[in-house]
């Protein structure tokens, strides 16, 4: 039987050879009481002693500030996320160093914007940062520390077409050249352009994914259960370029380098084939989805299967034709 002190101030009893001493923390919702326990005490005085100490520390909870959320964060929903969205999350949460040690509660719309507005002048970083804050947002508003709405009245840049532009045609001659004259980085953009794999399917490629006779990759899809569950075909023109690259890695990674060695090697062979626009690896996916649709005409559940979409309404946010494409589509009425 616990041996009991005033009000709130916790108890002690007996257990085996040594004594407990514990705090009552709150009530479930069954109104049975939550202790907080610390045991080992040779003697009761030393139980009882120890009480205070407990309780103290049971008060001294953390400062829920953004740098508090952010760590319980990444230990949750954000340790299952790809590596490639791990870094850019940590990229956008470096930019909120002003806010870090701010408590959540204190933070509002025209803080956050003015700190977007300060470390981001284009789509990309800013999204990813408004995508964060509402991650770290959701977290305070279950401890009722925030409101959950507050980060998506952030207003963030415009995407213009110049961030998500697919590769011309020159520019995908331009690499085949490059390629077949010895620069073998230029196999990353190549392969990606043509098979419509991600950035982070194209790091984790491994050989034995590779099946030229049937000329797709199984198992290499991440992020949705559409991409995971269908293959990714390898159309006749890029079949050389795997079998180059299987014959250098019989096993194991195709590309084995990390995130920013592949980014380097990735935009370096853009540079030695003489392509002078910005365009990201994702734009090489934007390459397949559009040639596919405008440039080929394929039927857009054909285009669904190819890129591994759940549905053909992706094509809005990928395949870009221009006036001339209408023009020319019109043509043929």
């Amino acid at each position: 039987m616990p041996s009991k002190r005033a009000n709130g101030q916790g108890s002690v009893y007996r257990r085996g050879p040594y004594w407990v001493a514990q705090i009552t923390i709150g009530y479930n919702d069954k109104g049975q009481p939550r202790y907080k326990r610390k045991g080992g005490f040779r003697t009761k005085t030393e139980a009882l002693e120890a009480l205070p100490l407990i309780k103290e520390m049971q008060t001294r909870k953390p400062v829920p500030t953004v740098s508090y959320y952010y760590s319980a964060f990444c230990k949750g929903r954000g340790a299952g996320l790809s590596q490639d969205k791990r870094i850019a999350y940590r990229i956008a949460y470096n930019r909120m160093a002003p806010i870090h040690n701010t408590p959540i509660s204190e933070l509002g719309v025209p803080q956050l914007q003015e700190l977007v507005n300060s470390t981001c002048s284009t789509y990309y970083p800013a999204r990813d940062m408004r995508v964060l804050l509402n991650h770290l947002f959701r977290l305070a508003a279950a401890d009722g520390n925030a409101n959950p709405v507050l980060p998506s009245l952030i207003e963030i840049p415009r995407l213009s077409e110049t961030q998500r532009d697919a590769f011309t045609k020159e520019e995908q001659m331009a690499l085949w050249r490059s390629y077949e004259a010895g620069n073998g980085p230029a196999a990353i953009p190549l392969m990606m352009i043509y098979t419509g794999m991600m950035t982070g399917e194209m790091r984790r490629l491994t050989a034995d994914m590779v099946h030229l006779e049937q000329q797709e990759i199984i198992g290499v899809g991440i992020k949705t259960g559409e991409r995971r569950s269908k293959s990714v075909l390898i159309p006749d023109a890029i079949v050389p370029i795997f079998e180059d690259a299987l014959t250098r890695t019989r096993e194991g990674l195709l590309f084995p380098m990390d995130a920013n060695e592949f980014y380097r090697v990735y935009y370096q062979a853009l540079t030695d084939a003489g392509v002078t626009r910005h365009l990201t690896p994702y734009s090489c996916r934007h390459t397949t989805a559009t040639a596919l649709a405008v440039n080929a005409g394929v039927a857009p559940q054909t285009v669904q299967r190819i890129m591994r979409w759940s549905s053909t309404r992706m094509m809005d946010r990928y395949v870009h034709p221009d006036d001339s494409d209408a023009r020319e589509a019109l043509e043929h009425l």
